[in-house]
């Protein structure tokens, strides 16, 4: 292997949609092959024909375009160990796994599910391990011939050498030792002849000569019996690097129950690639001077070469949250309203007619209240929707025996509304000759403007709006203030 230049793969089967767990393990495998001016392989498990969710991968694809990490091989792409989807691998595997009976590694194993579940069963009951028997690895020549001839079903199961230690070196554990004895032979193949994800997993990354395997710590009990395929073809073991799984707060493995599982999740409520990328690669990693980091900025920082070994870390939305909303900061207005735009459409249809400069301006000034895209429509609905005041909320912020001064303030001074600076200039001046609240006065036009005492400023409302907008909603406000 050429240490200088890495080779590492992120295998995802298309099972379902992309999880963050998946989502972490590609991230990482981009920024260990960027910052080690490595290949970065994208390769899809497809095996199982019967569970595949997404066909040709598409949506791993898109997902992966999504969040900026580009593979340099794969599907599409191609590249020098094409096709880079396992079902069209299987004549590779055959080879391989003809290899392993040349050698008297594996034999045929005839055992049924059911068989073997109450094996499991008896075991368990009895608190001991649950093992293969190897019942099936003592079979005579004639019996194993009876069932063929009787077309019984079989898989191919590697014979493990029990009185074995493994050693395989991980990144953040260092070297990791594996006693045989404690693991079964376990299958290469199912019934019906498709090949497990085990050994075409094996195959695979030592055909495509991968160098590092970065990957769940879900994966380290595969480690072992990989390791036992590595050495059975006499080939070097790549360097691995288990991260750990992502936890709830309640510390137990992230599940289809938590919010924001799934990168579908995240994405339809609003949050930026890159806020998701910066969250997954600094969550336990120790500590960093700055939290907020694009992806260039993250293969510089990171440092591969001290990993901490942790078994899981904890998944914290508020944390993701705040990264999301340093990074709505960070996008200029014009990239801000492109990806807006969608949320924004999907609720008010009328903004399809909105241009993007002003979509940009709109933006421009509720931006630092948005903390996931979701917020712009909750944010701008006063834009698009004239604001339902009642009585009860004018009385709320503006006391009844003020409420005529007040409407005689503002309508006085309403002609100026076209030019906000003297709007606004002219009633603080009326407000303090007559002592009147300067808060008070402003939250009456506000409530006019947005339906909220809280929010951008007079000046900013107004030319959201539009003077002549603005204009006949405080004049319909004034009209109901009691007299």
């Amino acid at each position: 292997m050429d240490s200088k230049s890495p080779r590492v793969r992120f295998a995802p089967a298309p099972t379902g949609l992309m999880h963050l767990g998946n989502v972490r393990t590609a991230l990482m495998n981009y920024l260990f092959a960027k910052q080690k001016t490595g290949t970065f392989i994208l390769r899809i498990e497809d095996t199982d024909p019967k569970r595949n969710f997404d066909p040709g991968a598409k949506k791993i694809i898109e997902d992966l375009q999504w969040l900026g990490l580009y593979y340099n091989e794969g599907p599409i792409k191609g590249g020098p160990y094409a096709p880079y989807f396992q079902s069209e691998r299987t004549a590779l595997y055959q080879e391989k796994l003809n290899q392993l009976k040349d050698k008297g590694l594996v034999y045929r194993c005839f055992c049924t599910l059911e068989e073997l579940r109450k094996k499991r069963q008896q075991q368990l009951m009895l608190k001991l391990p649950p093992r293969y028997d190897r019942t099936c690895l003592g079979l005579s020549e004639s019996k194993i011939q009876d069932r063929l001839d009787k077309n019984t079903p079989f898989i191919w199961r590697m014979k493990l050498d029990i009185n074995q230690t493994i050693k395989v070196l991980d990144l953040a554990r260092g070297t990791i030792q594996f006693d045989l004895k404690h693991f079964s032979d376990f299958p290469l193949t199912r019934q019906d002849g498709s090949f497990t994800f085990i050994f075409a997993n094996c195959v695979d990354d030592a055909v495509m000569k991968i160098t590092h395997v970065l990957r769940g710590e879900d994966h380290l009990t595969n480690t072992a019996n990989q390791a036992v395929l590595y050495q059975a073809f006499d080939i070097t073991l790549p360097l691995f690097w288990h991260l750990p799984i992502l936890c709830n707060t309640e510390g137990k493995k992230l599940s289809k129950r938590d919010f924001g599982f799934t990168l579908q999740d995240l994405k339809g409520s609003g949050f930026l690639p890159e806020a998701i990328c910066n969250y997954l690669a600094i969550i336990g990693g120790g500590i960093f001077e700055q939290e907020i980091m694009s992806l260039e900025e993250l293969v510089k920082t990171i440092n591969f070469d001290n990993i901490h070994s942790t078994g899981y870390v904890r998944y914290d939305i508020e944390k993701l949250r705040w990264i999301n909303h340093k990074w709505i900061d960070r996008y200029d207005f014009k990239k801000l309203a492109q990806v807006a735009r969608p949320f924004l459409e999907k609720q008010f249809p009328k903004a399809t007619e909105l241009g993007d400069p002003k979509l940009a301006q709109l933006l421009q000034t509720i931006k630092t209240d948005l903390i996931t895209l979701q917020d712009v429509p909750n944010t701008l609905h006063f834009y698009f929707e004239k604001p339902d005041i009642t009585t009860k909320m004018l009385t709320q912020h503006i006391p009844n025996q003020l409420q005529p001064l007040i409407a005689s303030i503002i309508t006085k001074q309403l002609h100026t509304i076209g030019d906000p600076d003297t709007f606004t200039e002219v009633i603080k001046q009326e407000a303090k000759k007559i002592k009147i609240p300067l808060q008070t006065i402003f939250a009456a036009v506000r409530i006019a403007l947005i339906g909220s005492a809280q929010g951008p400023s007079i000046h900013d409302l107004v030319d959201m709006l539009g003077s002549k907008e603005a204009s006949h909603r405080i004049k319909n406000v004034l009209q109901s203030f009691k007299k």
